[in-house]
């Protein structure tokens, strides 16, 4: 804003000042090229972000025969409609990507599951971000075919030495919920875990029994088929579990609508959580903070990986050298009443 109250577009010199490096560093930062630090990286994307600079990148990728447009896609599930945007993980991780590429001058064009193979090949992009890949992922190959750079959201369940990903550090995040249930008094803690061909599942699970292992605890497993009735299947999956002999003391869960399951099922059995019942999952859904009790969840910060997604696939693009082709987000614990138990009060003399 200037003296006259008009707005003007902030400068590469005003972020150059604000960030104290030169217009050139300040270039680098923002077209992902050059070697810097990613001190420097970081507090350059800050000032411009503070400033609302955002780079004519688009004209530049124009002028070296690109297109100055990000491609983010889903993976498609066969003719089954998936509601990405309904689901609070991918709605957050869409607009963190979405964020990161204007900081950067990019269009991103979120591509819709449903489309057809041959809009896939043709769409006019610089390069994909795709989300979820899977064993049988007919997302991947064909975004293969065009040659151009291409990052996962999520570790490929078949890895290959070339590929390129972000995802969260599902093995960290589960320890956290683990660690949080066993401080909490814990002894018997139930997995329910989804039965399905991304490499998610299968993290959790080599964590989750890696961890009870080490803790000499059991572990105590029931998987469900994740479609197409996912609510039902997980409360049933929760419901054997119970009725185990003896039962859990604390059960997870990993999707985003696995503690509004696990509640259900608790209370179809008579459990007062968190009186009789520890309950916790994996989750972004902010109406666990209302639920009662309310759940503790831990949150994969999937807007960070969004932008962090952007950046790695910048950097390929660029061809920026010495860039780390696999990144792994930390998730955060976020504690709440249904994994607090009651501490009993002591009357009388000892």
């Amino acid at each position: 804003m200037n003296s006259s109250g008009s707005w003007r577009r902030p400068t590469l010199d005003a972020v150059a000042t604000r960030a104290g490096v030169s217009t050139a560093t300040v270039s680098n930062a923002l077209g992902g090229t050059g070697r810097l630090s990613e001190a420097t990286r970081q507090r350059v994307l800050a000032a411009a972000r503070e400033l609302g600079y955002a780079p004519a990148s688009t004209a530049r990728a124009l002028a070296r025969g690109g297109t100055g447009v990000l491609g983010l896609t889903m993976t498609t599930y066969g003719d089954l409609p998936v509601p990405y945007t309904e689901i609070p993980y991918y709605a957050q991780l869409t607009l963190g990507a979405m964020a990161a590429a204007h900081e950067r001058g990019y269009l991103l064009l979120v591509m819709p599951s449903s489309m057809s193979p041959w809009m896939w090949l043709n769409t006019p992009m610089d390069g994909v971000i795709h989300v979820g890949p899977r064993a049988e992922d007919p997302v991947r190959s064909i975004l293969r075919e065009r040659g151009i750079p291409m990052i996962s959201e999520g570790r490929p369940p078949q890895p290959h030495r070339c590929d390129a990903w972000v995802d969260a550090d599902h093995e960290s995040g589960l320890s956290l919920l683990l660690e949080h249930l066993a401080q909490s008094g814990a002894r018997r803690i139930g997995l329910s875990l989804p039965l399905h061909d991304d490499a998610y599942p299968h993290l959790i699970a080599h964590a989750y029994r890696s961890w009870c292992d080490e803790h000499r605890m059991p572990a105590l497993v029931e998987e469900y088929a994740s479609l197409p009735d996912y609510f039902m299947a997980e409360q049933n999956a929760v419901g054997r579990l119970l009725r185990r002999d003896p039962r859990p003391d604390a059960v997870i869960g990993v999707y985003s609508d696995s503690g509004h399951n696990i509640l259900a099922a608790a209370r179809r059995h008579g459990l007062r959580v968190p009186q009789d019942l520890l309950v916790a999952c994996v989750s972004e859904d902010p109406d666990y903070a209302s639920t009662a009790p309310p759940v503790t969840t831990v949150s994969l910060r999937p807007d960070q990986v969004g932008t962090e997604a952007v950046d790695l696939l910048i950097a390929l693009i660029n061809a920026r050298s010495g860039v780390e082709r696999r990144r792994l987000v930390q998730p955060v614990l976020v504690p709440r009443r249904s994994t607090r138990r009651a501490v009993r009060r002591r009357t009388g003399t000892p």
